[in-house]
């Protein structure tokens, strides 16, 4: 069993910048690889980035590229999401999730999801 616990979410104005942290527990964090998602209301949950489990490859939604970094710390068992430049199109709750297998290609092949953990940029 894999916990996962997110935190660092917050209000900010736009063009601000934001750190979001997800705490794992139980299984060895550094042999999965971990994604971010987002959902805003009315809207399906949506891929943000994926890191693999040596932290040596990232991938980015074409929406937040250039602007977000993922990254992780497996001595702390942690993954970051650096936000910069926020938008209000950033607006939503931002969910961590594990990939167990290294195999997930759609929000349903990861394995463990943390609660959220909400973000605002007000314009």
């Amino acid at each position: 069993q894999v916990q996962l616990v997110e935190s660092g979410g917050g209000l900010v104005q736009a063009g601000g910048s934001l750190r979001l942290s997800c705490a794992a527990s139980g299984r060895t964090f550094s042999s999965y690889a971990m994604g971010w998602f987002r959902q805003a209301p009315g809207k399906e949950r949506a891929f943000v980035a994926r890191i693999n489990w040596s932290g040596g490859r990232t991938y980015y939604a074409d929406s937040v590229k250039g602007r977000f970094t993922i990254s992780r710390d497996n001595a702390k068992n942690t993954v970051y999401l650096q936000m910069n430049s926020l938008k209000p199109e950033d607006t939503a709750v931002y969910y961590c999730a594990a990939d167990v297998n290294q195999i997930a290609t759609r929000p349903n092949e990861y394995n463990y999801w943390g609660q959220g953990t909400q973000v605002n940029v007000s314009s």
